[in-house]
């Protein structure tokens, strides 16, 4: 009889029953870990993260399970479609956390900083700078009209006065302060921080209401705002054709299966991530050499043609695919070729079957 770990304590209610049901499945059918990951195709490594609630086991996996120790199979996809939305819901409430903890730091780092020092006014203009030399004798404390003595003891007429030209008004003395401006660019910038986290919180009570029955047909318009990437996501759209989904972060519990089928032993998924845009094919309980190939048609307003890439299993018993660039989770098909010439391809999905793992 296996000894299981104590499940964590923040694990959702459907995913702690759930988790507890397949520990109770391996438990009546007597097999151990080595066993069940030799009769359903994934390794023992991930049967043990599935069974001690550290992650959600696929789709797939659940369903091997119950032909191994010959349970309902519906039965046990219920309990599982339960369990991976709340696993989702969770992922994004985290998400949402820490995008609130990043403008936390941010307006915590701005308060740090005063504002800067006003500028110094400048240099008032001398009044006098244009007046004649009496004005000089009476800031000198002599008399204005005392002329320059010259030689022989009489004194030197007085020149006529300049014309002194209209000083400027002070505009100074209207003007707005200098002072306040830097605090008002510091509220500025926290007022738009703060727009922007509205917003991401936003799109996240969207991305929960979709799939959530008559709310989702309210929802009739895109959101036009840019696409803000979960941490650890690294590539979005067109970026993230031909490269590796495990590597980008769009896989896990950011990927559903969008369409499925047995070929032979094997099972081929098309698996489609929506943050990323972009789907790529699976194959488990393969042989090696067994190929997968994923592909799309055009998509809209790109002009482009049909999409391709394809991947090989190699000494375990998994494989997929690189990424496609796709629109929606039921433009492409995955296909299967195992070295025994059996060939296959998936059938689409309905949304709300739509699968994580």
């Amino acid at each position: 009889m296996p000894r299981w770990k104590a499940l964590p304590d923040e694990l959702d209610p459907p995913v702690r029953e759930f988790t507890e049901q397949l520990r109770r499945l391996v438990e009546r059918s007597g097999l151990s870990i080595s066993a069940v990951a030799d009769r359903t195709g994934y390794s023992k490594t991930s049967w043990e993260r599935y069974l001690n609630g550290r992650l959600l086991p696929p789709r797939g996996a659940a369903e091997a399970l119950a032909e191994a120790t010959r349970t309902d199979v519906g039965h046990l996809c219920t309990m599982w479609e339960l369990a991976e939305r709340s696993w989702s819901r969770s992922e994004l409430r985290h998400d949402v956390t820490v995008e609130a903890m990043r403008v936390a730091r941010a307006r915590a780092a701005l308060g740090e900083f005063g504002p800067p020092p006003a500028d110094r006014p400048a240099p008032a203009r001398e009044a006098g700078a244009l007046r004649s030399e009496p004005l000089c004798r009476e800031a000198a404390g002599l008399p204005v009209d005392a002329g320059a003595a010259v030689p022989g003891g009489g004194r030197a007429p007085e020149p006529p006065p300049v014309p002194r030209s209209p000083e400027p008004p002070d505009y100074r003395a209207t003007a707005i302060p200098a002072g306040p401006v830097p605090h008002r660019r510091v509220a500025l910038f926290v007022t738009g921080a703060v727009g922007a986290l509205l917003l991401v919180v936003a799109a996240v009570l969207l991305l929960g209401v979709r799939g959530g029955g008559p709310a989702e047909e309210a929802v009739t318009s895109p959101v036009t705002t840019a696409p803000v990437m979960p941490a650890g996501v690294k590539c979005t759209g067109e970026g993230c054709a031909g490269k590796d989904p495990e590597a980008m972060g769009c896989g896990g519990a950011r990927a559903t299966t969008a369409g499925s089928a047995t070929v032979g032993t094997s099972y081929v998924e098309v698996r489609y991530s929506e943050v990323c845009g972009a789907a790529w094919g699976r194959i488990t309980r393969a042989a090696p050499g067994d190929a997968v190939r994923i592909s799309a048609g055009a998509t809209g307003g790109t002009g482009t043609g049909a999409r391709t890439e394809s991947g090989r299993v190699g000494a375990k018993a998994d494989g997929y695919t690189p990424m496609i660039a796709v629109a929606a989770p039921g433009s492409a098909t995955a296909c299967a070729t195992l070295t025994t010439g059996t060939k296959g391809c998936t059938v689409p999905r309905p949304a709300s079957t739509q699968a994580a793992g």
